[in-house]
């Protein structure tokens, strides 16, 4: 190796470096938006998240916990098992028998509810990707990880509107057919025909 060759080097390796992060983020946002969108979507639809979606939300938070549990060790370790085991919070919640007059539980619950559908899905994408490839939050910068949250957020927002807005380009007949109900002012018959 000459003295020419050493920057050389130095420079494939940083632009191998840059290039893994730019793909480990792009898987990262790729599937947090794949896991986001129909819980978002449902919830501007119906209203509501549908139960196999919390109850898909409270299995991998808890398999991620205990993956958690398992491998890391520190303050990292407890921040992370606290923010998976929100999901099982709110389905503990729900066990608890409010009486009619209690709104305010009943409410408090519900609001947990929506913030697992909408949170603990990329929460536990994020956590599993820090142990799988523990360079995505070594060497990924706090205004990356701001652009993947954002990415995400958008996507979410996105997908929430199309649902408050789904008459305008959805049939009745396309949620029968894919085997959902049918949301509360879906159009009946095709607008293009």
């Amino acid at each position: 190796m000459t003295h020419h060759d050493a920057p050389t080097e130095t420079a494939t390796a940083t632009a191998s470096r840059a290039t893994n992060r730019a793909r480990v983020t792009g898987v990262i946002v790729v599937g947090m938006s794949v896991a986001v969108w129909w819980p978002a979507f449902t919830l501007g639809a119906w209203g509501d998240f549908f139960f196999d979606q919390m109850l898909t939300v409270w299995a991998a938070s808890t398999g991620a916990l205990f993956v958690v549990l398992l491998q890391l060790r520190g303050r990292a370790r407890i921040l992370r098992a606290l923010a998976l085991l929100i999901p099982s919070l709110w389905l503990a919640l729900s066990f608890v028998p409010v009486p009619r007059d209690e709104d305010v539980f009943a409410w408090a619950v519900a609001l947990l509810g929506i913030l697992v559908g909408l949170l603990a899905v990329p929460t536990t994408i994020w956590v599993l990707a820090r142990i799988v490839w523990p360079e995505f939050g070594d060497d990924i910068s706090w205004p990356r990880r701001l652009v993947v949250i954002g990415a995400v957020a958008l996507i979410a927002l996105a997908s929430f509107l199309l649902g408050v807005n789904q008459s305008k380009f959805l049939t009745c007949e396309e949620f029968t057919v894919s085997g959902n109900s049918q949301p509360p002012g879906c159009t009946p018959e095709s607008s293009l025909e």
